[in-house]
């Protein structure tokens, strides 16, 4: 097509012609997504027509369809307009993917897009379904989706590129199977929670303060109490709390319910005021222990009529980018609690906090900053307090782009490792970089894991070479394999055990089923339920995990169900078969044992970079108690970037 002659011109007519015919899965249509679809669309991905050669080609059966699938669970908010640029005002609360597939085909009308409203996790995504895709692109914004996305793409043995951007900050990493590191090679860390005791009684930063009034105040004047069985993940019960305690705050929040129940009078937020910045500050000063060592908080009270400080706190809360002062904060809170009241008032049941609304991020900002000046915290902002809030970093418009654009290169490079043997001069180019004695060919094409520096301007864009896969991840190393449901029939969990043994030469080892072990030498008392009662059913995709116990064990074997028509035995019942028929396991990699040093003391360990929360191996209790975790560390190669991601993207060490 006329429109892709430049790209010809530089990558050759064989890739152009794999580039049309490619068939894509985009997972995410938000910041980055909106990008990488519309570089997708002018780079003629998934617009080719078959022809009837084609047709011949393929001896009958209909060739291939090349297209975009793109995949977003979530609908356009009003935030969303400032960096994905597929989606309008008109847009808002319109699902994202359904958006983004109409405005991009716009941009051309050859390429063939899917799109789906719904969740990456749904039963429907099976290894089959991402089996059908050269490469699969990950744009998401969650820690869960992209492991899920990164262990289908694994089973699956499709190319995966990954990327994620923080601020002017980002990445994007090619991922291959037994090729390069996947998503978990690299520990993840865990989201940060505070002790409940912390943001209620005793709070020392500004973020326990909004922690409080996010998660605590708010939901319990116009969410869902805690009383009624609302939880958070960032105020959580630990071991630090003191059990009295903790039943005194749940006591002061049944009394800030019935002050709820007086919502709509006029004296609605005096009673709130009174009651979270006088009666419960005044309890804890009562508790002359804990100020021992710390300055005691000062209480706060309000006489005068919340009706007094309203259009005092209409003029305030404007100006977002500037510390209020004490009776600003005062003015805005009172404010705040009136708009939120006459919302409930006039039908909403549940109002949820969001930092684009403007209601409720007055409430929080301004609560926040009345706690942190009783207890002698510095206060911030509403701006502030708006990231704090909302778990944020700004996006940068311009990072995703070049995150996107970055994509798109390399998704180049790993389709030009796919071309036949014979195209043999646009393969050249991937090898341009090395030695003229040399005769292997880069992997995945010569692609490259990218970085997006904002920490130097000489350089922005900083390439570094894929990385092996680590021989201990838990997710990549295994062997992954399908095991075939019956279409009819109910196999027993004996039945896979028996198979596992012909098959695969097994003599002890265990089965885990959903992180719940089944089977192992001990442990007999599943081996004659079916394998739906153990968890496994023909109409969900599941991923069954076989680990070996032999002294010198064999890598683990994952096995993918699906409802592929299973092998029959000698009398015509359908049994249950694997996909490969041979599987072989090589052993696993031996530890080596520490150096000791000269006189017998070990050597002290040298610092690591970052801890691991990730675990080898998972052997949770048959009840489905939690799996004790090995906890392991990663150390980062000198001179290289150290990648630490987060649920909101990607976080650069230098």
């Amino acid at each position: 097509m006329p429109r892709q002659n430049g790209l010809r011109q530089s990558l050759g007519s064989p890739l152009i012609k794999n580039v049309l015919m490619s068939r894509v899965l985009l997972v995410g249509a938000g910041g980055i997504g909106c990008e990488l679809l519309k570089n997708l669309v002018c780079s003629g991905f998934g617009s080719y027509t078959p022809t009837q050669t084609d047709a011949q080609e393929a001896q009958g059966s209909a060739p291939r369809k090349a297209e975009i699938v793109v995949i977003d669970l979530d609908t356009i908010d009003l935030s969303n307009l400032n960096r994905q640029f597929l989606f309008r005002k008109h847009h808002i609360k319109k699902p994202k993917a359904f958006v983004a597939k109409e405005t991009a085909s716009q941009f051309n009308p050859d390429v063939n897009i899917d799109a789906h409203h719904a969740n990456i996790f749904d039963a429907q995504y099976s290894v089959e379904f991402f089996e059908g895709f050269d490469v699969v692109f990950n744009a998401l914004d969650n820690l869960a989706a992209r492991r899920h996305v990164n262990k289908m793409c694994l089973a699956a043995n499709v190319p995966l590129i990954e990327s994620g951007t923080t601020g002017f900050k980002g990445q994007v990493q090619p991922i291959r199977k037994g090729v390069t590191e996947c998503y978990d090679c690299n520990p993840k860390p865990v989201q940060k929670t505070f002790a409940i005791c912390t943001i209620r009684s005793t709070p020392s930063q500004p973020i326990h303060c909004i922690v409080w009034a996010k998660s605590y105040l708010f939901p319990e004047l116009f969410g869902t109490s805690e009383t009624e069985g609302a939880g958070t993940a960032e105020m959580a019960v630990t071991s630090e709390d003191n059990a009295k305690e903790v039943a005194k705050l749940q006591e002061e929040a049944k009394a800030l319910k019935a002050i709820r129940d007086k919502m709509g009078t006029s004296d609605f937020a005096r009673d709130v005021f009174n009651k979270v910045f006088r009666d419960d500050i005044e309890r804890l000063r009562s508790m002359t222990e804990m100020w021992q060592s710390r300055k005691a908080p000062e209480p706060l009270k309000l006489d005068a009529s919340s009706e007094d400080w309203v259009k005092q706190g209409q003029r305030a809360s404007k100006q977002d980018q500037k510390v209020w002062t004490l009776l600003e904060n005062i003015s805005v809170f009172c404010c705040s609690i009136e708009a939120l009241s006459s919302r409930m008032q006039a039908g909403e049941k549940v109002i949820e906090f969001d930092k684009d609304d403007k209601d409720t991020l007055d409430f929080v900002a301004a609560a926040a900053n009345l706690r942190s000046h009783i207890f002698s915290i510095p206060v911030h902002s509403e701006w502030e307090i708006k990231q704090m809030a909302g778990n944020i970093i700004p996006a940068i418009a311009t990072s995703n782009a070049l995150t996107a654009g970055l994509c798109v290169l390399e998704a180049f490079k790993i389709l030009r490792a796919q071309l036949p043997a014979a195209d043999t001069a646009t393969k050249s180019a991937a090898n341009h970089s090395k030695s003229s004695d040399s005769k292997e060919e880069l992997p995945l094409g010569g692609a490259k894991t990218v970085f997006l520096v904002s920490s130097s301007t000489e350089r922005l864009i900083m390439p570094q070479g894929l990385a092996p896969p680590n021989p201990d991840c838990a997710v990549c190393s295994p062997v992954y394999a399908k095991l075939a449901l019956p279409s009819s029939g109910q196999p027993k969990l004996r039945d896979l055990v028996e198979l596992l043994k012909q098959r695969v030469g097994y003599e002890d080892f265990s089965i885990t089923i959903n992180e719940v072990i089944k089977y192992d030498p001990e442990l007999h008392d599943n081996l004659e339920k079916s394998l739906a009662d153990v968890g496994i059913d023909g109409q969900n995709s599941h991923f069954i995990t076989v680990m070996d116990d032999d002294d010198e064990p064999k890598v683990d074997l994952v096995l993918s169900t699906t409802l592929q028509p299973a092998a029959s035995d000698d009398s015509g019942v359908e049994v249950l078969h694997l996909i490969p028929d041979t599987i072989e396991l090589p052993l696993k990699p031996k530890k080596e044992a520490p150096d000791e040093a000269a006189n017998g003391v070990e050597e002290e360990p040298e610092p690591v970079l970052m801890p691991s929360n990730g675990a080898k191996r998972k052997r949770p209790a048959e009840d489905g108690g939690e799996a004790e975790t090995a906890n392991k560390r990663s150390k980062g190669n000198e001179g290289e970037p150290v990648v630490v991601e987060e649920d909101d993207g990607v976080i650069l060490l230098d």
